[in-house]
């Protein structure tokens, strides 16, 4: 093969010095927190341009940040799976390379349609980080250090998260819509170089191919559960639930880590509700109810840090939280409740990760991102619909009740006991 191909197909050991430095492992790490922090402030980044967007353009912009979710929910794990046989660092790499430059061209669309059909494409870039991220960090550091690595994975997510809000506002009113795409460019640009020279080269690759059915009836089903949650007809539920059931029957691995993909969906949920249901309840205004809110991403990049691992402590200290949530919105509260799943989520995906073959880390990986895009979007929703119908105080209890199901059924219980069945590490 030329030699000039094979740097655009293959993946690229890391320098020697670097790979035989006793901090590399924290490098990559570092590495995959920049991915994790990128993804993170776009989501929470780009709602600040939507009334923007809509002045701008003259039409309702909801297409632009739902057109991402779906697409990003549709392909994360199969890009995952792919992963597995293609390489982990090469797709990882190629995902900032679509990110970036997709960011680029929505931050030059003079067209609505056009900056959706860009949005898509930034969401498959996003698809392709996300759905390697945890893999990569699983991949470089040491099986103990696993739940401690994926901790601070989980930090830079709550920082981004964090921060997306605020800085978004200011560089709409500043500058514009079109900044909220182009900040993602340098972020990008030093990522890529970063991971060129600090992530490991996949060493196990997985064996199964990518089932072309089981992608159809994933994204059949997120697609129309996405878009009953949006407001479209529940009669689409008929086309959701039969087509997730027929992907968990195609796809063997899911029915090995579905508690944990439970769990990490419970979690998740319950994570973003409070961010849509404190602007409901909060007497404060835009501002102070922001920098309310803020107490639960740091909260969650506290627990996450945390060297402790008590995930069902962590859960059921979130439960608590929930139930003072339902009768005042107190900082020490959200804090509470973020500190209790960043005790839970990162331990739970360490235990996804540690029941599958290192070989389909990528699949792991991109399951427990779906997982995630999932709990997001029903956090979204479940909410903001009990709130309507019983109000805020049953809206909390809610969540108090989602999170008590983790620690109460036989799955959640035996979440932190799974096992690792992989090869040792070479």
């Amino acid at each position: 093969m030329n030699r000039t191909l094979h740097w655009f197909v293959a993946e690229s050991p890391r320098p020697r010095r670097v790979a035989t430095w006793a901090g590399a492992p924290w490098l990559a790490v570092a590495t995959v927190c920049l991915g994790a922090f990128l993804g993170q402030f776009d989501a929470s980044v780009v709602t600040l341009a939507l009334p923007a967007l809509r002045d701008d353009f003259g039409a309702s912009p909801e297409w632009v940040s739902l057109a991402y979710l779906l697409t990003l929910a549709a392909f994360v794990a199969p890009i995952g799976k792919w992963s597995d046989r293609r390489g982990r660092k090469l797709v990882y790499l190629y995902g900032f390379v679509v990110f970036t430059g997709a960011s680029v061209a929505c931050a030059l669309s003079r067209d609505l349609d056009v900056l959706i059909a860009f949005r898509v494409v930034q969401a498959l870039g996003a698809a392709m980080l996300q759905a390697n991220s945890v893999a990569l960090v699983a991949a470089a550091v040491p099986r103990d250090r696993v739940r401690a690595a994926l901790g601070v994975q989980a930090t830079a997510q709550a920082l981004g998260l964090a921060l997306g809000p605020t800085v978004g506002g200011l560089l709409v009113e500043a500058f514009g819509w079109q900044w909220v795409f182009l900040v993602n460019v340098p972020v990008g640009v030093v990522a890529l170089v970063a991971g060129h020279f600090l992530l490991p080269r996949t060493r196990e690759r997985g064996s199964g191919p990518v089932d072309g059915i089981a992608v159809v009836l994933l994204a059949t089903a997120t697609t129309a559960l996405l878009l009953v949650l949006s407001g479209a007809n529940p009669l689409l539920l008929v086309l959701a639930l039969p087509a997730g059931a027929g992907y968990v029957w195609r796809e063997p691995l899911v029915r090995r880590v579905k508690g944990g993909l439970f769990g990490a969906t419970c979690g998740y949920l319950v994570l973003f509700g409070p961010l849509v249901l404190v602007p409901f309840t909060s007497d404060r205004g835009p501002l102070a109810t922001g920098l309310l809110l803020t107490a639960l991403p740091v909260g969650f990049a506290l627990g996450a840090a945390l060297p402790w691992r008590v995930p069902r402590g962590g859960a059921a200290l979130s439960t608590v939280a929930c139930g003072v949530l339902a009768w005042h919105v107190h900082p020490i509260a959200l804090v509470a409740l973020g500190l209790g799943l960043g005790l839970f989520i990162p331990a739970n995906n360490a235990a996804v990760l540690g029941a599958l073959p290192r070989g389909d880390a990528g699949s792991g990986g991109g399951l427990v991102n779906l997982a995630r895009a999932l709990g997001t979007a029903l956090g979204v929703a479940v909410p903001l619909f009990v709130h309507a119908h019983w109000g805020p105080r049953v809206a909390f209890g809610t969540l108090a009740v989602i999170v008590l199901m983790i620690i109460c059924t036989p799955i959640g219980d035996k979440l932190p006991r799974l096992r690792p069945r992989v090869p040792p590490r070479q």
